[in-house]
């Protein structure tokens, strides 16, 4: 199955312990795409400057996305810059340049109108309505949001969540949008706003998937070092929409792979600047990082039907992907 994110494709300056980049590439469409592609075909739609790298969108290209959607245009692509606390418990956030990225009006192609899955980026919840009425059909659809747009836009935003089967928030939006304080609760009141599948991100604490009444709670893959956190959810978001595209069927049990996956993704993301990590990965390793989830709560076999990146050609019949407890 094909897969569409529309998102951000932006230039990240970010420092943390470990030193710092400027103008890295960055952008939750890129991150997302740069994942997701391990498993599934991959269309970007995005907007940047003409100060945007050729080499960037070949390392995209390169990976089996479709750039087609990226629109470069006149002006500076959208720049993001922050520095980490020592140990990564705060973030603070230099500047934020929208440039081009403030006039963004997603079109959408008649080849990405077909694709099966579609994962609407953090942007406006007008954007995100608009790029599902330009689809045809998708058989899921997940959104990501953030508390600028839960408290600014609430209405909208509440608008396009009776529209999509599910939503990536971390703890605290959650709790904003449920306003509530607690993770079960506020699933259960988000699923009862439109989404059937709610998966609250919540860092080195993993990730909790609420979906049919059932709540279960995937732990962090435990790590030496961190580098990086910048991009960390939007690449979990991609390691879940993607293992969901190279499925059959998306149930309670592929949506659990998918939460595996996800998890597994992120924690590469984080072990290096930008997608670097990410871009250096392949299925092999993310299955051989399966081990560091023994101590996962999580009790399951999970099958990867993975597909090469744009290529359709199945690479492994079942990856055995999570020991027991």
């Amino acid at each position: 199955m094909s897969l569409l994110v529309v998102g951000s494709v932006a230039y990240d300056s970010v420092e943390t312990c470990h030193g710092k980049v400027d103008r890295a590439l960055g952008g939750s469409a890129t991150f997302f795409a740069m994942t997701s592609a391990l498993f599934a075909r991959t269309h970007v739609v995005a907007v940047v400057g003409r100060d945007f790298r050729a080499s960037d969108l070949h390392r995209l290209s390169q990976r089996g996305v479709d750039i087609s959607g990226i629109e470069q245009v006149d002006g500076e692509t959208f720049r993001w810059g922050g520095v980490y606390a020592k140990h990564f418990e705060t973030r603070t956030t230099l500047f934020t340049e929208l440039n081009v990225f403030s006039e963004f009006q997603p079109k959408i192609a008649p080849h990405q109108a077909e694709a099966d899955l579609v994962f609407l980026a953090n942007i406006h919840p007008a954007l995100q309505l608009d790029v599902l009425k330009q689809m045809r059909r998708p058989r899921f659809v997940g959104l990501d949001t953030m508390g600028f747009w839960i408290s600014g836009e609430r209405a909208k935003l509440l608008e396009v969540l009776t529209k999509v089967d599910a939503l990536f928030v971390n703890d605290e939006e959650a709790y904003a949008l449920a306003e509530c304080g607690s993770i079960v609760q506020a699933a259960k009141i988000i699923q009862q706003m439109g989404p059937k599948t709610v998966i609250i991100k919540r860092g080195e604490h993993g990730a909790v998937l609420c979906h049919e009444g059932l709540t279960q709670s995937m732990p962090a893959v435990l790590l030496e070092r961190v580098v990086d956190p910048t991009g960390a959810g939007d690449t979990f978001a991609g390691g879940f929409m993607g293992y969901l595209a190279s499925q059959p069927k998306i149930d309670h049990r592929s949506l659990q792979g998918a939460m595996v996956a996800g998890t597994l993704a992120a924690s590469i993301c984080v072990e290096d600047f930008s997608i670097d990590a990410v871009e250096r990965a392949d299925l092999d390793d993310l299955v051989a990082r399966h081990q560091r989830l023994q101590a996962s709560s999580v009790n399951l076999e999970m099958d990867l039907l993975a597909l090469r990146a744009g290529h359709g050609a199945q690479t492994q019949a079942r990856l055995q992907a999570l020991g027991n407890a």
